[in-house]
Formats: structure tokens, C-alpha cells, sequence
């Protein structure tokens, strides 16, 4: 088994030599993502404009759902019945859809890893920049063409982009919504219409071409709209759709409240994260109360919650009156890496950093960025840091060991590069130093930012379901051939499933 990145640098990928062979998965043209350019920006401007007059995302997610009920092709309830057995596995990815290197290099590995698995999951923002249909081709059906399993999907923020279209084509079979009723000259919604970015129109042609791809009768999938839960073996699994903003709407919420009665064992797969960075974010529900309400009621019996949205893997054992809940991040699955050596001491829902897991580890994280705007800046005598130089200096400011043992030396130079790119003070510190300058400067010079060569830091999930547990491991995918070919496994644990029940 290949050394994971708590062990060796060799496992983190700092020292492999030869890449991986997901290059000739990969279409001969490719075009990289970049969030530097102001056109990739202005293409993804709907999420701004909502917050600033007006979010449309419940009531046009109500109309793509009651459509689907009028089509036939959703339930009341929304639910995907399958005949998974009392032990099987599922894989999960989140936020994967670039189209470039770091998705392409995450295939490889979730082939090996994810040999034997019944269906995959993806949580949140399966295409970027907009999620249009005309890009399912090769952000979709090409990367994951020899995945011989049904993959289904929840949206992220990303795929609202173009109102859901290219999403509820794809997995839905769904026509385009009709047009929205014009609005109130100079109202809220009146000036945001005036703004919006309207959604491509999908080539069917293209799209039929393209689903040519994964046309197996083992890949097929069907599900009834943006949110859904799945009955597999002995667990109901609930997927949300959080819109633009990362809230749900009235119709949603209580749906989901109905869907989480009962005592079978339920696990939630959400768009936005409830436990992230270090902070607890519950997920407003429209009308009141929160979905992480929903999830603590113990009468209701989840025993997980995993969401997209964030980059990079994290996790959190948090215990709610006397049992267990695991808030898990997991949004490595192919996007740009977003930084983790950003993310203070943890101390957030009685979880402290010894219970604390992510992936890449902080100093990794520190390392990658400093190398990123090294270059960038062309300051590479300034900005480089080692990973044993990073590890070194965060363990300092995070008044913790390193992870990896290290003989770095903290100097004033590793200092200056990890309080500019956005490390955390001391925690004696953290007050004083939080100032606005500083907080201007992290998100200035540590963005979510993209590199074309390994080591890539991505992530993916798989599940082994059995009848009283659920085994979950985090495996990365570097980019390099010796993690294709044996892919490190980051974090392993179990989830009890106590009561289990079908009813």
C-alpha cells in the first residue's frame, strides 16, 4: 500500500517522479479554467447578482421539481428505489467538473479504488464555470466514460449558473423551464433580470453524442430532480439541492423533513458544507429552522453529512447527545485546490484539532501555494517554501507537532510568506492580529487557484455499506502513476449504524 501524505513526502507527491498516465483519458484540446481571467469571472456572475437583488433559486428549483411531477418522472417523495444488498459500495467526489488536468488525474486512481462499487455520487458543482450543457462532454461522459456504474448528482452554486439547465438535462431528461413572468419595472428582480446570464441553449445533437459514452445498460441512472434521497441496502441516503447561496426553500425543507423520518440509518449529501474551515454553518431553511436541526434530531438517525463546495477534504466527528455525527468535506474531486493551510486551530463543535482531519494536510497546502505565487510573482527565492519548511512554520503558529517529522528551521522569511498567504496567527495571537488588512490580504494572494502539474492534492470517497457500519476512506489522486496505480489512502474510519431498520 502506497505511503499516505502523513508519512512520507514521497506520499504526498512532492518526490514522484514519473506522471500518471490520465493524459490520454483526456481529449487532445484542452482548455484550462482560469479565475484570473475576468471573462470566466462575468460568465459566473449570477451568484453575486443574487445576493446582492434577490436569489430566484427556490422558485425556479420548484418549477423544474413540479415539472418532473407532471411528466411522471418524479414520485411525492422524490426517492430512487435500487436493490443494493445489506453490504455493498458507492463512491462520492465532489465539485469535479473542470474539464482539465486535476479532473482528468483523479480518474485513475477512483477506477482502481473504486473497483466493485455499485453506483458513484457526486456532491455539488459537476461542471464549471456555469454548468452548461454544451460542456457535459468533456467535464462528464469522457472523464468518467469507464466508470461501468450509474453516477448521480446533486448541484452546486456553479451548476445554478445557467438556472439549472444543463444540469436537469443531463440527469433529469428535463426540458428547458419557460420563460420567468417579466417583473415589476425597477423593482429588485426588475434589475437583476437587467444583469442575469441567461443559459446556453443546449445542443441535443451534441449532448446525444455525447451520452453515447456512458450508454452501457450498467451505467444508466435516473433520477427525479435536483434533491432526492436514495434507498440502498440498509441506508437511505438524502441528497439537497443549496442553490445559489447555500440555503433550501419552504417546499424543500419540508420535504426533507418528511424524507428523514424513521429510524433507518441515513447519511446527507449536501451542496454546502455544514462544518467547514473551522466554523459551523447549519443551512438556513426558507421559513425557519436549519437542516443541521434536522440532522441532530435523534429521532431522525443520520449518522453522516458530506458536502461539496470546498476543495479539499475535512472532517469532523462531532458528538450530539451521546452519539456520533461525521461532517465531512469532501470537494476534491477535480476543481481547483482550495487552500487548507488557511484554516485556524480547530476548536468548533466540541472538535479539537487531534480529532481534526484534511486533506491536503496545512502544510502541503502552505508548500503548493507558496510555490503557486512564487512563480506567479516571480519571487521564487522569496515565496518557495518546502513542504518541511511549511509543516515547520504552521506547527509554530498553530502551537501543534507536525504532522510529518521535520528538521526545518522557522525563520523570519517562512514567517513573512505564511502570514501572506493567509496562515493563521497564534492563537494568543489571533486577536490581535485579526485586522482587516490581514483579511484583505488572504483572500488577495490565497484564491482558489489551479496548477497543471502533480502533485494535484485531489480526493474521493469510497463508502463500504454494511449491515451495522459504514467503512469510509479518503483516497488522493496526485497525478502521479504510483498513486494511480495503488492510490494513498488519507483518512479510514467507521460510522456505526445503530438501529438498523428498513422500515
Amino acid at each position: 500500500m502506497s505511503d499516505s501524505s502523513r508519512e512520507s513526502l514521497a506520499g504526498a507527491g512532492w518526490e514522484g517522479r514519473q506522471h500518471g498516465a490520465y493524459r490520454e483519458l483526456m481529449p487532445a484540446r484542452v482548455v484550462n479554467l482560469s479565475w484570473l481571467d475576468p471573462a470566466t469571472l462575468w460568465k459566473a456572475r449570477n451568484g453575486p447578482l443574487a445576493s446582492l437583488f434577490g436569489d430566484p433559486t427556490g422558485r425556479d428549483r420548484q418549477h423544474w421539481v413540479d415539472g418532473q411531477r407532471e411528466r411522471g418522472a418524479a414520485g411525492a417523495d422524490l426517492v430512487i428505489e435500487r436493490d443494493d444488498p445489506d453490504s455493498f459500495s458507492f463512491l462520492l467526489l465532489g465539485d469535479t467538473g473542470e474539464g482539465d488536468d486535476p479532473q482528468y488525474a483523479v480518474v485513475p486512481g477512483m477506477l482502481t479504488a473504486g473497483a466493485g462499487t455499485r453506483y458513484a455520487v457526486i456532491c455539488s458543482d459537476v461542471l464549471y464555470p456555469v454548468g452548461s450543457a454544451n460542456e457535459y462532454d468533456t467535464k462528464f461522459f469522457r472523464p468518467y466514460r469507464d466508470y461501468d456504474a450509474p453516477v448521480y448528482a446533486i448541484p452546486g452554486n456553479h451548476d445554478w449558473y445557467d438556472g439549472l439547465t444543463g444540469f436537469m438535462r443531463v440527469f433529469c431528461r428535463a426540458p428547458a423551464l419557460p420563460p420567468a413572468p417579466r417583473p415589476r419595472p425597477l423593482s429588485r428582480a426588475w434589475w437583476r433580470t437587467l444583469l442575469w446570464a441567461k443559459p446556453d441553449v443546449p445542443d441535443d445533437a451534441r449532448l446525444d453524442e455525447a451520452r453515447l459514452m456512458r450508454s452501457a445498460p450498467s451505467q444508466a441512472a435516473s433520477q427525479p430532480g435536483p434533491y432526492w434521497a436514495i434507498d440502498s441496502g440498509p441506508i437511505r441516503i438524502i441528497g439537497i439541492d443549496t442553490g445559489l447561496l447555500g440555503g433550501i426553500d419552504r417546499e424543500q425543507g419540508e420535504w426533507l423533513r418528511r424524507v428523514s423520518r424513521g429510524p433507518r440509518p441515513k447519511i446527507l449529501v449536501t451542496g454546502s458544507p455544514i462544518y467547514v474551515d473551522g466554523e459551523h454553518h447549519p443551512c438556513a431553511i426558507e421559513g425557519g429552522g436549519t437542516v443541521d436541526e434536522v440532522v441532530r434530531d435523534p429521532e431522525r438517525n443520520f449518522v453522516a453529512v458530506i458536502g461539496g463546495d470546498i476543495h479539499n477534504y475535512q472532517r469532523y466527528p462531532v458528538d450530539v447527545d451521546g452519539r456520533r455525527i461525521e461532517y465531512v468535506v469532501s470537494g476534491g474531486g477535480g476543481a481547483f485546490m482550495h487552500a487548507t493551510h488557511t484554516i485556524p486551530r480547530v476548536e468548533v463543535g466540541g472538535v479539537s484539532e487531534d480529532r481534526f482531519r484534511c486533506y491536503p494536510m496545512r502544510g502541503d497546502s502552505l508548500a503548493f501555494y507558496s510555490r503557486l505565487y512564487g512563480r506567479r510573482l516571480h519571487l521564487r527565492r522569496l515565496f518557495d517554501l518546502t513542504p518541511d519548511e511549511a509543516s515547520a512554520v504552521l506547527a509554530r503558529r498553530l502551537g501543534v507537532p507536525a504532522t510529518r517529522a521535520t528538521g526545518a528551521r522557522v525563520t523570519l522569511r517562512t514567517r513573512f510568506v505564511a502570514s501572506v498567504l493567509g496562515a493563521p496567527p497564534r492563537p494568543d495571537r489571533r486577536r490581535r492580529l485579526r485586522l482587516p488588512v490581514r483579511r484583505m490580504l488572504t483572500r488577495l494572494l490565497s484564491p482558489g487557484s489551479a496548477t497543471y502539474s502533480p502533485p494535484f492534492f485531489k480526493s474521493f470517497l469510497r463508502l463500504d455499506v454494511g449491515p451495522a457500519a459504514v467503512r469510509v476512506r479518503c483516497f488522493a489522486a496526485t497525478g502521479l502513476l504510483e498513486h494511480e496505480l495503488d492510490p494513498p489512502v488519507e483518512d479510514d474510519f467507521t460510522v456505526p449504524l445503530p438501529g438498523v431498520n428498513r422500515a
